[in-house]
């Protein structure tokens, strides 16, 4: 069956998050409940969610998120560690075993930037790996990201370095570096 005037991703992404006015959120009911390719489509939304979150969760996957996000997860009642890194600082940070999600929030000046990379560095300053073109939310003053937890969890204790490149037609701009001191154990006393 297919409807005459569908329901567009973006409404049932919406409706499903509880992100629409009451009215909106009324009609967009009232349509898929009466329209079975609608509703189909809501299913396939819900689905993906849940894949999603399945991978996440497994800590398959590296993800640059939204503070949103990260409020999210936690009244989800899932553990998240926070670590605020600011602007050419480090922090002394770790996982612990009830750990679902490690979230670094890198604060940096994002006026007028277009685009963020963001680098891996090795001991010695040298890049060991570019993540290009990585998300970001201008007015928020920095980014926010979650590292494989599988992979924190294997580290010993380390000194990890990243720094943070305006990219624009010029070349790169250095926005941050940022430094975190990993400890693969809970036990003494340790920034949050």
């Amino acid at each position: 069956m297919s409807c005459r005037s569908p329901l567009d991703w973006d409404r049932l992404l919406a409706y499903w998050l509880g992100e629409l006015d009451p009215d909106s959120e009324a009609r967009t009911e009232e349509h898929y409940l009466g329209c079975a390719a609608c509703s189909r489509r809501l299913e396939q939304l819900v689905e993906l969610a849940r894949e999603v979150c399945a991978v996440t969760r497994s800590s398959g996957v590296n993800l640059f998120v939204s503070e949103e996000f990260v409020r999210r997860l936690s009244e989800k009642g899932l553990q998240v560690r926070e670590y605020r890194v600011p602007l050419n600082g480090s922090v002394n940070c770790t996982v612990a075993p009830g750990d679902d999600f490690v979230m670094a929030r890198l604060e940096a000046r994002l006026d007028e930037v277009k685009r963020i990379d963001m680098v891996y560095l090795d001991s010695s300053g040298e890049t060991q790996m570019r993540r290009e073109d990585v998300p970001f939310i201008a007015q928020s003053g920095g980014v926010v990201f979650s590292t494989r937890i599988d992979i924190l969890r294997a580290l010993p204790a380390t000194t990890l370095r990243l720094r943070l490149l305006a990219v624009d037609d010029s070349g790169d701009g250095l926005l941050g570096d940022y430094t975190f001191n990993h400890t693969p154990d809970c036990s003494g006393q340790l920034e949050q």
